[in-house]
């Protein structure tokens, strides 16, 4: 299956990190600051719209459109393989290690 990619199709995306892949590296943080952030503890977090910090694990921010192309590129530079980006209409992946690399 091919999964449109830039728009990604139509609606909006999410993004969430998985911190028991996450290597600190900040590479996220770099690409899009707007959205990621190193917490004391070194590992990565999403922001909220707010930009607070969202500690949770696995918590999920919408993921602003003019910040996708960097989202995206801090999905395929993260060395942990820890960022993914759904869309939220029906929760399918369209970035990050769940996604059949044939389809990127």
């Amino acid at each position: 299956m091919i999964v449109e990619r830039a728009g990604v199709g139509s609606g909006a995306l999410e993004v969430w990190i998985d911190q028991d892949l996450c290597t600190g590296d900040g590479i996220c943080a770099q690409y899009a600051p707007e959205v990621f952030e190193l917490d004391i503890d070194g590992l990565a977090y999403v922001k909220g719209p707010d930009d607070e910090l969202l500690q949770a694990r696995g918590a999920v921010t919408p993921v602003p459109l003019p910040l996708v192309t960097d989202v995206v590129d801090s999905v395929r530079e993260c060395p942990g393989e820890c960022i993914h980006v759904r869309r939220i209409a029906d929760g399918v992946e369209v970035y990050g290690p769940d996604v059949d690399a044939d389809a990127e």
